[in-house]
């Protein structure tokens, strides 16, 4: 064994991480000790090695994911491209989820200042409608993204007279499946019709989420039975209309009226 090498406990406190979060790295393949005691198992690491350590330990600290840090540790030193992208993706990570964020103020903003907003909710008869239907998967904080990406892959088919209307779960797990359906003639699946609670929210997308408690808190009133998914059905065109003045109409079916 060289001389120059560190126990595990000493290089954990030069590098302010845990003896656990060490062993874990090397489980995982992101720093492997420089020697490892045969007979005991224990783990030494040169004072070099520090700058990886502590790059690994600044960049979990900004919740940059493993697989990402694995990519800028196995760079060459002239591999700067390759950090760099690593690093770009992490940092569009966390920009997504501070704007995710700062939606989720705006909304308790409003909250606070008005309370629940009462929808002005009717029940309507939709028909039944062909569509063409896009899904991507997602989370609770990458709806957004999802549903952009659907609408993206849909606009092609869409007629100037033909409805878009984004379809979302009202049970919301970690994952599951945003889809979005554009009526067409031809359209090679089926939306179905019903009796829907229906109400129109005025506002930015990002606020949709008032309207939709809104009209679940009708169903509670009305001890109506609510049956997924929730549609919202976009009823202007985002890229010439400002926020403030889009509308979206939030529709639920009504499980027990037919």
């Amino acid at each position: 064994m060289s001389d120059d090498l560190l126990p595990i406990g000493r290089f954990a406190r030069l590098c302010r991480l845990s003896v656990k979060q060490l062993r874990h790295y090397d489980d995982l393949g992101l720093l492997a000790p420089a020697w490892t005691d045969p007979a005991s198992g224990y783990r030494y690491y040169r004072p070099g090695q520090a700058r990886n350590a502590l790059l690994i330990g600044l960049l979990r600290a900004m919740d940059v994911p493993l697989p990402a840090v694995a990519r800028v540790l196995s760079g060459d030193e002239g591999d700067a491209l390759k950090e760099a992208s690593a690093l770009k993706e992490a940092r569009d990570r966390i920009e997504a989820d501070v704007a995710r964020r700062r939606r989720g103020l705006r909304l308790l903003d409003r909250v606070v200042a008005e309370g629940l907003p009462r929808a002005e909710v009717s029940i309507v008869q939709e028909p039944a409608r062909r569509v063409f239907t896009a899904r991507e998967p997602a989370t609770p904080a990458t709806i957004p993204d999802a549903t952009a990406a659907c609408v993206g892959r849909l606009l092609p088919r869409m007629s100037p007279d033909g409805l878009l209307i984004g379809l979302f779960p009202l049970d919301m797990d970690e994952e599951f499946d945003v889809r979005v359906v554009v009526q067409a003639a031809d359209g090679d699946d089926v939306l179905p019709g019903g009796s829907f609670a229906s109400a129109v929210h005025v506002g930015p997308y990002e606020e949709i989420p008032l309207t939709v408690h809104g009209v679940l808190a009708w169903f509670g009133d009305y001890g109506h039975t609510p049956a997924g998914p929730v549609r919202e059905v976009y009823l202007n065109d985002p890229a010439t209309t400002p926020p403030e003045h889009l509308g979206t109409k939030v529709q639920i079916r009504v499980e027990d009226v037919q």
